[in-house]
């Protein structure tokens, strides 16, 4: 047998099953990203929940996993079960029990099990009531459902689940980044853009999108800043002045090199022909004021 073949065989005899496997789920939310790193045990007819001999005896300390301590990470400011917790790493940590389960987040997340927990360095701790689910032999954790701001941290086995609800201020951290990406690059067009369009989807400060978004036209006339400043005009209540933007926006997008203007073509002319439907009432209104002035 070949060197190369004795070190590849001695490199596949090394790795074994392991009993708890390890597992890894990211989920973000938002502007936030959610990272939570564990070992999934399996039942194996073994009892789980209980008063005394039990994987995850209740009334005690678990270090919710099996192997080294769950580590839960995010990457910004976040609030667990209501409770503010800065960004970080943390070691996840539960209390089982039948009626409630208290779930615990722990700032030393470098340990093994439970046996180096102390209270002392919880900076989260939340009470949840369990919740029948579907029958899990191994261990499970997941991040849902998702909102833009909002989601549980889902903890499954046996056929019980504990719903721990965690939120971001995503509008508040994503308003915070874009003021700052502005003013360190007051010129830059997609950061102008950017900042244009999020405060349009929000509805807020629209003056504010509208100075950006004529900025962002007047460095470079694209489609996208075109398009942004029609439908900052329409949303202010001014369709008459929004659609010769979106027009010029069609022009500029058909001899654009990339193909995104096309995609949003359809929409844009919608959009257009909406405008002058609502646009129309308003000349109508005007003329008839105009010729009793007469």
């Amino acid at each position: 047998m070949s060197l190369a073949a004795l070190l590849a065989t001695a490199t596949i005899a090394q790795r074994v099953p392991a009993p708890s496997p390890a597992a890894t789920v990211m989920q973000t939310v938002g502007v936030t990203d959610f990272t939570v790193k564990y070992s999934r045990p399996f039942i194996k007819g073994r009892k789980v929940f209980a008063q005394e001999s039990a994987l995850a005896p209740y009334d005690q300390v678990w270090r919710t996993g099996a192997n080294m301590a769950t580590i839960f990470e995010a990457s910004t400011e976040f609030t667990f079960g209501g409770k503010k917790v800065p960004a970080g790493k943390y070691a996840l940590f539960s209390i089982p029990n039948g009626a409630a389960w208290t779930v615990i987040l722990n700032k030393n997340y470098n340990q093994g099990g439970s046996e180096g927990y102390k209270e002392s360095e919880d900076v989260a701790r939340t009470m949840v009531v369990p919740t029948s689910n579907e029958y899990n032999e191994a261990f499970k954790i997941e991040i849902e459902p998702v909102t833009d701001s909002t989601a549980y941290l889902n903890l499954s086995w046996s056929s019980v689940n504990v719903p721990v609800p965690i939120a971001v201020s995503t509008e508040s951290l994503t308003l915070t980044a874009l003021n700052k990406a502005v003013a360190e690059k007051p010129e830059d067009v997609a950061t102008l853009q950017s900042t244009a369009g999020y405060l349009l989807s929000k509805g807020k400060d629209l003056q504010v999108a509208l100075s950006l978004a004529d900025k962002a036209i007047g460095l470079k006339e694209s489609f996208d800043a075109l398009w942004t400043k029609a439908q900052i005009l329409n949303k202010l209540g001014k369709p008459a002045e929004a659609i010769p933007v979106a027009q010029k926006a069609l022009t500029v997008g058909a001899a654009a090199p990339d193909g995104a203007y096309n995609f949003y073509k359809p929409q844009v002319e919608k959009a257009i022909a909406d405008m002058q439907a609502k646009a129309a009432p308003v000349k109508e209104a005007v003329s008839t004021v105009k010729k009793k002035k007469k």
